[in-house]
C-alpha cells in the first residue's frame, strides 16, 4: 500500500547511510534511485590498501580515494550495539566471517553486504555512478546531474552526463574523506614529511622515524599503539591532554603525551607548548574530516562554515527546502547505524505526508537557539555536529516523531560501559568484558527482528 504521497528521491551515497535511507524510504512506498560512485555497497567500509597522491590531504588535484581504513581496524564498539536495530549484527558462519564482537572492517562491509541482500536493496543501486551536480530546478524539484565511471576513472570532456528530475535528494555520502589537518605555525618551513591518518594502512613506512601524532580520538589511539611497535619515538600532542599525563604512557617505552604543537623550525625540530622540544621526521594528522559536498547547489540555503553545515534542522533538514533536501549521518561520536536508521525514518515520513515538520520559521528559531546554547557554552562551531553526551536523547526525539520505540536500555548501558573500558583499559577493551548479561538482553531482544527481515 502507498503511503499519502509517493515521492521520486534521490539518494546519494550506498554507505551504511544511503542504504538504510533507501530501505526506509522504500518501505514508505517511495520511488528511490541511489547513485553509488564505486561498484560495491559499504560507502567507507570498503578497505582500500591505495592512498592517495597528496598524503595529507589537501592539493584538490590529487587523486581521490575515498576509504580511510587502515589494515587492522576493528570496531571500537561491540556488534550487538552497533547494527541496525531492523537488522542485528549478528555472526554469521563462513570461511571470511569475523566472530569477534569487537569485528574488523572486513566484517562490517559483509554485514552491510547482507543488509542490502536480504532486503533487495541493490537492485536500486546505480554502481559505478558519481552525482555531478545536485540543484534545485521549478515547482520546488531538483535536477540530479551524474556520470558513469570508465573503468576506474572519469573522463571530464568525453564522458556523457545524465540530468534527471527528482522530487527529493537524500545526501548520504559520509564525511571521513575530506581530511581537516591541524594548523601548525612554521610548517612551511620544517623539513620532515607529513600525512593525515586518511592515508594511513599500515605502520611499516614509520619504521625507525620519530613521528609527532596529532589527535585523541579513536584512530589515533589504535594508530599510536600500533606504529610505536616498528618507529622509533612516538610523540602524541592534544587539546586533551592534562598536566598530570603528560611524559611517558604507562607501559610504553617510546610513547610520548604532550600538549599542543607550539611551533616547527627548519632544522625539524617540534616545540610543544608545555616546553619540551623533539627533532621529528614525520607529523602524523589524526584530526578529523571536513563536510564536503561539491555536487550540491543550493544557491547559499546550505552552507559549510568552520564544520558547520547549516542551517539545518536537527541536523537533517534545511528549513527552506524541507523536507525535500535532508541529510542522514552528519553527527559524529555515536553509535552511527541506529542514528541513521532513526533518521531515515524520520526523512522517509515526512517525504510522503504522513509526518510533519515545524514550519521554517519556527525551525529556524529552533536552530538559532541550538547555535546561541553553544555560543553560551564556548562550544567551538566545529563542534556542531559533535553528538557527545546527548546522542540517545536525539535518538529517542526522532523515535517519538516516527512513533517508533526509543533506543533499547540495554544497547545505552552496553555503550556506557564500552566506554568506561575503553578509557580504562585502551589495549585489552575488545577482547575482554563483563557485560554478558547485557549481551544477553541484547539477543532476546533480536529475536523479534528475525521474523521481519526477508528470505534471500
Amino acid at each position: 500500500m502507498y503511503p499519502i504521497a509517493s515521492k521520486n528521491v534521490a539518494v546519494i551515497g550506498a554507505g551504511a547511510a544511503g542504504l538504510i535511507a533507501a530501505h526506509e524510504l522504500r518501505q514508505e512506498g517511495h520511488k528511490v534511485v541511489v547513485f553509488e560512485r564505486e561498484n560495491q555497497v559499504g560507502g567507507i567500509w570498503v578497505y582500500n590498501p591505495a592512498t592517495e597522491s597528496d598524503p595529507l590531504g589537501v592539493d584538490p588535484t590529487r587523486n581521490l580515494i575515498h576509504s580511510s581504513l587502515y589494515a587492522s581496524l576493528r570496531t571500537n564498539l561491540p556488534r550487538e550495539v552497533m547494527g541496525f536495530r531492523s537488522y542485528p549484527f549478528l555472526y554469521k558462519r563462513g570461511s571470511h566471517r569475523d566472530p569477534r564482537r569487537f569485528p574488523g572492517h572486513r566484517e562490517v562491509l559483509e554485514y552491510l553486504k547482507d543488509f542490502a541482500v536480504d532486503f533487495k536493496l541493490c537492485g536500486l543501486v546505480r554502481f559505478g555512478t558519481e552525482v555531478w551536480h545536485v540543484g534545485l530546478i521549478e515547482n520546488g524539484k531538483w535536477k540530479v546531474t551524474s556520470r558513469k565511471r570508465e573503468g576506474n576513472a572519469y573522463n571530464d570532456r568525453n564522458q556523457e552526463k545524465l540530468d534527471e528530475v527528482y522530487d527529493a535528494v537524500v545526501v548520504c555520502n559520509g564525511h571521513y574523506t575530506e581530511p581537516r589537518p591541524a594548523e601548525i605555525p612554521g610548517v612551511e618551513g620544517w623539513p620532515g614529511k607529513q600525512i593525515h591518518s586518511h592515508n594511513y594502512r599500515d605502520p611499516e613506512p614509520f619504521r625507525d622515524q620519530v613521528v609527532v601524532l596529532i589527535g585523541s580520538a579513536a584512530s589515533a589511539d589504535d594508530i599510536s599503539r600500533e606504529i610505536a611497535k616498528v618507529s622509533k619515538e612516538v610523540h602524541i600532542a592534544s587539546r586533551a591532554v592534562q598536566n598530570g599525563i603528560m611524559g611517558k604512557l604507562a607501559g610504553y617505552d617510546n610513547i610520548y603525551h604532550h600538549s599542543m604543537i607550539e611551533s616547527t623550525h627548519g632544522d625539524g625540530s617540534v616545540a610543544f607548548q608545555e616546553g619540551s622540544v623533539v627533532y621529528a621526521d614525520i607529523i602524523l594528522h589524526c584530526t578529523g574530516y571536513k563536510y564536503h559536498f561539491p555536487f550540491l547547489e543550493t544557491n547559499g540555503m546550505v552552507t559549510v562554515d568552520d564544520n558547520r553545515v547549516g542551517p539545518l534542522y536537527k541536523h537533517i533538514f534545511p528549513p527552506a527546502l524541507a523536507p525535500w533536501l535532508s541529510f542522514v549521518g552528519l553527527p559524529w561520536k555515536v553509535v552511527p547505524f541506529p542514528l541513521f536508521e532513526f533518521q531515515s525514518k524520520w526523512i522517509a515520513g515526512t517525504l510522503s505526508g504522513r509526518l510533519s515538520l515545524p514550519s521554517p520559521k519556527e525551525m529556524m528559531a529552533d536552530i538559532q537557539a541550538f547555535y546561541s546554547s553553544m555560543e553560551a557554552s564556548g562550544t567551538p562551531k566545529r563542534y556542531t555536529h559533535n553528538m557527545a553526551g546527548y546522542q540517545f536523547e536525539y535518538d529517542d526525539w526522532l523515535a517519538a516523531q516516527c512513533g517508533c520505540l526509543p533506543t533499547e536500555e540495554w544497547r545505552k548501558q552496553m555503550y556506557v560501559e564500552t566506554s568506561m573500558r575503553k578509557r580504562s583499559q585502551p589495549e585489552t577493551y575488545r577482547d575482554q568484558w563483563e557485560d554478558e548479561h547485557l549481551v544477553r538482553q541484547a539477543l532476546a531482544d533480536f529475536s523479534q527482528y528475525f521474523s521481519k527481515v526477508p528470505s534471500s
